[in-house]
Formats: structure tokens, sequence, C-alpha cells
């Protein structure tokens, strides 16, 4: 009877660890700090694997803190050495990158949705603003991207020259701008509509047309051309 009883308990105990309950019910069943309990591996012989995954997220308040954080503030929380900090921060750089658009194939603009969709996972909760620019072919194909500057943005840093100097030198027959609010709310400054009038004006000139700028919110974007701004 006693046999039979620890077995129960065995099996229940069992069922309650983080691996075990993915394998039994799945990884979407499992809460925040189940699954960093099985990314960190193993716990110390003060506290268990779970107690420091519930820590960390404390300590970070929110997935997204603890996806920013550096390696150097994971080591500083107890429990979690270097190679536990490597393993989270590599998985977090693989949760980015699958929600990232295969760029073996050439994503095609047709929409302002399609450059929001490119561009959201990397800019939509970024801490600064980045400045990045889309440069197209004469399809409409995607050829390179890069983000020319990191800051507020204002007339006097982001020039049209730096941004089309890189469409000459690429070849692109048109641009797309983007740039995110950290604030979550996309609506254009007057900043922006400055910058976005200058940048056009000089396509204009050059041969290559900006087809538009997109601002990047929380999730969500506005299309200046969209809405009229040039």
């Amino acid at each position: 009877m006693m046999k039979e009883v620890n077995h129960c308990i065995q099996q229940v105990a069992t069922q309650e660890r983080p691996r075990e309950r993915l394998v039994l019910f799945g990884a979407e069943q499992l809460s925040n700090h189940e699954l960093l309990a099985i990314l960190i591996g193993s716990g110390t012989k003060k506290e268990s694997v779970l107690d420091i995954a519930t820590r960390l997220l404390n300590q970070f308040e929110t997935l997204l803190n603890l996806k920013h954080a550096t390696i150097e503030e994971l080591q500083a929380v107890n429990g979690i050495g270097r190679v536990k900090a490597m393993y989270l921060l590599a998985a977090f750089e693989l949760g980015r990158r699958s929600h990232l658009p295969n760029r073996l194939e050439r994503t095609v603009v047709k929409h302002p949705d399609d450059a929001a969709d490119y561009l959201m996972s990397d800019l939509a909760q970024l801490m600064q603003e980045h400045f990045v620019v889309l440069f197209l072919n004469v399809k409409n194909e995607i050829i390179h991207k890069q983000t020319i500057f990191i800051g507020s943005l204002n007339a006097s840093i982001v020039h049209p020259r730096e941004i089309f100097r890189e469409a000459v030198k690429r070849s692109a027959a048109s641009i797309i701008c983007a740039h995110n609010h950290p604030s979550g709310n996309p609506t254009p400054s007057p900043e922006d509509i400055e910058v976005t009038k200058r940048i056009a004006e000089a396509g204009g000139i050059i041969g290559i047309d900006l087809l538009d700028h997109i601002i990047i919110g929380d999730y969500r974007y506005i299309s200046m051309k969209g809405k009229g701004f040039f």
C-alpha cells in the first residue's frame, strides 16, 4: 500500500516538472516561468530551477525587459551563470528571428502592409528610435535593408545624401523609409513630416522615388504616404 502511495506521489511530482509537463501537455500550456526553467536547466543547492525562473521574471518584471537584458544583467541574478545567460539570450534571438521574413526569397512590396510586416518584428519594441531604409529594384523587390541612424529623428541628422548614396550604390529604383516610435504611438511628429518631405524632394531630383515612410509603434503602423503627408 505504501509503495502505491509513494508511486502516486512520484507520478504527480513528475507531472509537475516543466520538462515532463511540456511533453505531456505541449509548450503552449506552460507558464512563462516554467518555460524559463526549462531553458535555465537546473537549480542550485538552495533553490529549485522553478524558484530561480520565478525570481528572474520578478526581477525584470516583463518578458520584454528580460528579452532586452544583457549577459551581464542576467549573470547578476543568483543562479544564472554565464552559460545559462547565453542559453537565454540565444533562445530570445531565435524567437526574434523566427518572425523575420525568409531572406532567401525576395519580398515584394505591393502595399504598405508588406513593408510594415517585413519590419515589424525588428522595430516594434526597440527602446530607441531606429531609422531604416528598404532599397527596392524595378520589380518592387527588397534588395537591401540598412539602418541609417539610431536616435531622435530630426532633419539635420537624417540627411538625404546618406540614404541616396546607398541607393545609388545598390542600383535601387526606389526606397521605403521607416522608423519606430518607442512610445508605441505611430502618429507622425512635425520632425517626421519635415524629414520625409526632404527625402521625397531629393529622390525626385535624383530619380529614385520615395514610395513611403512607415512609422511603427507598438505592433501598429502609419503609412505617411497613405495619410497624405507627402
